[in-house]
């Protein structure tokens, strides 16, 4: 069974067992995480698609480590004013791990 959730601003395709990366936000506190936007979840022929979600659907993790991302340059300039400013970012993020897919049927 996989299924495609939302979160962060992104969508991710996950299968129990899969390790992802999600954004570090409030519901990342405690053991498990559970995501409660899922846009989709199939199995085979089989597919329930939300509109814009799948009425009762849960997927469940667990938290195992908090990771930096890579890191991304940020490069500014404006031409012929001899302005050029250079900086780095690196974005916090959670490492899970997908337990459990509900399809709430």
């Amino acid at each position: 069974m996989y299924a495609i959730i939302q979160t962060g601003g992104k969508q991710y395709r996950v299968e129990a067992g899969d390790v992802l990366d999600v954004e570090l936000d409030a519901s990342g506190e405690g053991d498990s995480i559970e995501f409660e936007e899922v846009l989709l979840v199939g199995e085979g022929e089989s597919v329930r698609i939300g509109a814009p979600l799948v009425e009762n659907a849960r997927v469940s993790a667990s938290l195992l480590d908090d990771v930096r991302g890579p890191k991304l340059l940020v490069f500014k300039k404006k031409r012929r004013k001899g302005y050029k400013k250079l900086a780095g970012h690196r974005q916090n993020l959670l490492r899970v791990r997908i337990d459990e897919i509900q399809d709430g049927a």
